[in-house]
């Protein structure tokens, strides 16, 4: 009898000594195959009792018999030797169960903290956007209470009170896609708010066009914030298969808000008060405006690592969501060569063109729509109560497709394509003649599926940009074309043609055929980069496509999409 030769190795699977057999067989003068190296780190992912093992000749395969304490040959060896691979296979299995155990652990925690995220953001992303929508479009509804008669405004005057708000938006848009990376973000939009709600509630003492004029060029400054505000809020905490979901559910609170201010809107009508209808419209939202910038204050987080609402672990788990996904943001440097790259980008071009066209209707029909209806026949109050089908429908267009969009990565510009359709029909229905009321009613409410191309819109720029100062360049270029379009919007409604203005709706269906032009040139351009990005990073058929990111490098976030390996976009 002689001593053998001890190796030690934690065997964390029978593959693995199959694996060490073929390397002795194939490696002339190797023991085993195994360093010290390899045997420390064996013992340490095992937690295992080691095994010991008997050297064998370089060119003889690892047998069940070479597994003994002494060089004996009795037959209880092949028993031991049996038993202890047992415990080697029973070991793996415990630990490939525990790795599964583990990773079902990690994914249960994904999604707690994505319900957590979601259960504290988008309540209050939906109501701000909400009270948004009712503050700059209530107007409208103003209008048929007697405000234009009360401010003594003539001739194209009320058109440009409608598109002066939008001066104001542009004004404060580039500069505050500045602000938003450098201030706490939460703590900025709450002021902000503070601020518009003082600004609605200011409305009710105007008593001219000039004061009108001031008042809405300075509530466009302070609005201004809330949806590029919302759009980095939401790339920031959010994946992006994600996005486009969440965009169209705090975006939907638009339509919703339509809701809430037309039952607002035939309540107030019924006031008799020395105040007129319209100014108790401002006093009410403004206040309420104003008394919602608390709880944003003190409830919307300024960033992932500053939530209280998240436990240290959670926030971890947040932040790597969306590292992984390369949405998140871990630096906030202004660059200026993402500027310039973001202005030599030709998609940046298609969603201008988008956002502006959608946008010369939309501009129209949210400070005339009460107006046009009045020139169907109906009263004051009626008009208040017939609009509200139209909220409705867009509300579930924007629900709708967002959920269809953060569904299916790839439909976004077909769906564009779809809710533009709908307008198309109906502003050449409205602009025919010696049609019927009820027809062009329905006419009237084919246009509200229109409002759902924006942020479809805008969805698509946050997942199809990045590097911070990109995808904030890019933001503050959509919402200049979205200024830009509802500023034109209005002077399309011209006085001498009331009621039926026909040149706004033959405005209307052209841009909204134009939006299908260039919703689908996007698609053919996103498609076209794709490919010539698989064929420039060797990417065969089945490793990668559209929409997804294949071997990208997240190892810096301030890389934008032209600089990220593997990057692919969605359309």
């Amino acid at each position: 009898m002689h001593k053998t030769r001890r190796i030690v190795s934690a065997a964390p699977s029978t593959a693995t000594l199959g694996t060490a057999s073929a390397a002795s067989s194939t490696t002339p003068g190797r023991s085993s195959g195994l360093s010290s190296s390899s045997q420390a780190e064996s013992v340490s992912a095992s937690g295992t009792k080691p095994r010991r093992l008997r050297p064998t000749d370089s060119t003889t395969p690892l047998l069940a018999e070479d597994f003994d304490d002494d060089d004996d040959d009795d037959d209880d060896d092949d028993d031991d030797m049996t038993d202890k691979n047992d415990e080697i296979t029973a070991t793996a299995s415990e630990a490939e169960e525990w790795q599964d155990r583990e990773g079902d652990l990690d994914s249960a925690l994904a999604k707690k903290v994505l319900r957590k995220i979601d259960m504290r953001l988008i309540p209050l992303l939906f109501v701000t956007y909400n009270l948004n929508f009712m503050d700059k479009t209530i107007l409208s509804s103003a209008s048929v209470f007697g405000l234009k008669d009360s401010t003594n405004l003539h001739g194209t005057q009320y058109s440009w009170v409608s598109s002066v708000f939008y001066f104001g938006y542009l004004f404060w848009s580039y500069p505050t896609s500045i602000l938003i990376q450098r201030l706490p973000i939460g703590k900025y939009v709450a002021i902000n708010t503070f601020f518009w709600g003082t600004v609605v509630a200011l409305t009710a003492a105007c008593t001219n066009y000039g004061g009108l004029i001031t008042v809405r060029f300075l509530l466009g400054v302070a609005e201004a914030t809330i949806s590029p505000a919302f759009l980095y809020i939401t790339s920031s905490w959010f994946t992006r298969a994600e996005i486009p979901t969440r965009v169209g559910i705090w975006f939907a609170g638009n339509s919703l808000g339509g809701v809430f201010a037309s039952f607002i809107a035939y309540g107030i009508g019924h006031i008799s008060h020395p105040l007129e209808p319209w100014q108790w419209l401002f006093i009410v939202l403004g206040i309420a405006t104003f008394v919602w910038g608390l709880p944003l204050y003190f409830l919307l987080p300024d960033s992932i690592s500053s939530a209280k609402f998240l436990t240290a672990e959670e926030k971890r788990c947040a932040e790597q969501r969306v590292a992984v996904a390369g949405t998140g943001k871990a630096k906030h440097v202004w660059q200026p060569s993402q500027l310039i790259e973001c202005l030599m980008d030709p998609k940046t071009y298609f969603f201008f063109a988008i956002s502006l066209l959608t946008q010369i209707p939309n501009g129209g029909t949210q400070n005339f729509g009460n107006l046009v209806l009045k020139g169907f026949g109906f009263t004051s109050l009626q008009t208040t109560l017939v609009t509200l089908p139209s909220s409705f429908i867009a509300f579930f267009t924007i629900m709708g497709t967002g959920r269809l969009a953060g569904r299916f990565p790839n439909v976004a510009t077909y769906l564009i394509v779809a809710v533009v359709l709908c307008p198309v029909a109906g502003s050449a229905i409205i602009y025919s003649s010696g049609v019927s009321r009820g027809v062009k009613l329905f006419a009237y409410y084919l246009l509200s599926t229109g409002p759902g191309a924006i942020p479809l819109a805008m969805s698509l720029v946050g997942v199809n940009y990045k590097g911070s100062t990109k995808k904030m360049s890019m933001t503050a270029i959509l919402f200049c074309a979205y200024c830009a379009g509802n500023i034109a919007g209005p002077q399309f409604f011209v006085e001498s043609e009331a009621p039926h203005y026909p040149t706004a709706f033959r405005a209307i269906m052209i841009c909204y055929a134009l939006v299908v032009v260039m919703a689908m040139g996007l698609r053919a351009y996103l498609t076209f980069e794709n490919k010539r990005r698989d064929r420039k990073e060797g990417v065969v058929k089945g490793d990668g496509g559209a929409g997804e990111v294949v071997d990208a490098e997240g190892e810096d976030e301030e890389l934008t999409d032209w600089k990220t390996k593997g990057f692919r976009y969605r359309m």
